[in-house]
């Protein structure tokens, strides 16, 4: 086989990395290495001397690390045999990926699974050429573009995956709606995958997503689309789900011939789309439905979670399973004793915010310090830091200040509630305590 006098390699930007066909080499061969290149010499697997740009001469001055290996002579020219990889340095900033498949995902906002498929593009750099051609590239004569999408797939689908997932529940954000925060996943997602670009001698010099869709044709997302067309229409026209189920079951009503409902339901169907549908009925209407109440037709208890029409009686929604009945009050409001229902922020009589006591529940005053019912210390800020802290709590969970109560004249700890100091007698209530 003859020797090579020429090696270069003048190829397609596309291609990452690119062993040279022929392996039988001199002292006497010229190794030229372009701008943006590395040529890396192999031997028996091993990677060896490593060359920048320029013209080489594969003397044995230039091959330290071979010369060792093999015993090249000093002077004269000495055939031997090595394999020359050339990579490429340049910046790839068009290497596009996506998803082959749908992912599937739940939507935080509609709690349906729905296939999503994402699409972008990165901008590479082989930073450590003889890393990049002994973790990944191996006994491949070529590495392109193709081949390191290939590679990567499993690592980029397996990332956006998850975090897409984590994010749309995180920030209860639907799929619908996730377009409009393309550029912050696509800083966190590069972040997530660069260390591991950085294990195989790549660096990652940018990553965007540039969409994420849903297919078209899939029934969950047309059922999704239908849906929300459906809602808009209604907030379009000013009535809501129960209403029209009130109409349909007045109209199917009024369809029935024959009997009285369908004269009583025809007259309140003319009456109620004078009155329009987003209000509420007129007083006829009231009155017939008093009518209809004595009549063979059941009355529906609408849920309020799924809007799924019930018997009269019936205490849990049989489609959701949500209890159909009002929860009790569970205290009254500190300023108008109006009742509150459980879960409330506001006083729906007064407006005053509704401080709960963490441990009966009862409303108070928002300076309070301790419970109006039960006499427990009531949650306070840190001085410092203004972190809420349990009443019991001596310490900041937050910043670690004390948040002892003491006397501003003896600075003996005094309790929440307490009117004077029982060290020195000092009126507490008259800003008396530090």
């Amino acid at each position: 086989m003859a020797i090579i006098d020429v090696i270069k390699y003048d190829g397609s930007p596309d291609v990452f990395a690119w062993k040279h066909p022929e392996n039988e080499l001199g002292t006497w061969t010229q190794l030229i290495v372009n701008q943006s290149q590395q040529a890396i010499l192999f031997k028996d697997g091993r990677a060896l001397d490593l060359f920048g740009p320029g013209r080489h001469t594969l003397s044995t001055a230039n091959i330290p690390i071979l010369n060792r290996i093999v015993n090249l002579p000093f002077g004269g020219k000495s055939p031997f045999a090595a394999e020359v990889w050339y990579v490429n340095q340049v910046s790839a900033l068009d290497v596009k990926w996506g998803t082959a498949n749908p992912i599937q995902i739940q939507d935080p906002k509609y709690n349906i699974i729905v296939p999503v498929r994402a699409f972008g593009q990165m901008g590479i750099k082989i930073a450590d050429s003889r890393k990049f051609l002994v973790k990944l590239v191996g006994t491949l004569s070529e590495f392109n573009q193709v081949n390191m999408i290939n590679y990567f797939r499993g690592l980029i689908i397996m990332n956006i995956n998850s975090m897409l997932s984590s994010y749309l529940i995180h920030r209860k954000v639907s799929v619908l709606e996730i377009n409009a925060y393309i550029a912050e996943i696509s800083r966190h997602f590069a972040d997530t995958i660069a260390s591991t670009f950085e294990e195989f001698g790549i660096e990652l010099i940018n990553l965007y997503i540039h969409n994420v869709n849903l297919p078209e044709e899939d029934p969950s997302v047309i059922r999704l689309r239908e849906a929300l067309a459906r809602k808009a229409e209604m907030d379009i026209i000013g009535y809501t789900y129960q209403q029209e189920r009130s109409f349909d079951t007045l109209e199917g009503a009024a369809k029935n011939e024959g009997s009285m409902q369908s004269d009583i339901m025809g007259a309140g169907l003319g009456m109620g789309m004078g009155v329009g549908l987003g209000g509420s009925f007129s007083s006829e209407m009231s009155q017939m439905s008093r009518v209809m109440s004595t009549t063979e037709t059941p009355i529906m208890h609408i849920c309020e979670h799924c809007h799924h029409p019930n018997q009269e009686h019936a205490s849990f929604c049989s489609k959701c399973g949500k209890s159909l009945k009002m929860e009790s009050a569970s205290t009254n409001c500190n300023n108008c004793g109006h009742a509150l229902q459980k879960g409330t922020k506001f006083c729906p009589n007064c407006g005053d915010k509704y401080h709960a006591c963490p441990s009966c529940g009862a409303d108070n005053s928002e300076n309070a310090l301790e419970c109006i019912q039960c006499h427990q210390p009531m949650p306070s800020p840190c001085p410092k830091c203004n972190h809420m802290n349990s009443g019991n709590t001596k310490f900041c969970g937050n910043c670690g200040t004390s948040l002892a109560l003491k006397c501003s004249q003896c600075h003996h700890e005094v309790k929440p509630g307490q009117k004077f100091c029982l060290d020195c007698g000092h009126n507490l209530q008259e800003g008396g305590q530090a």
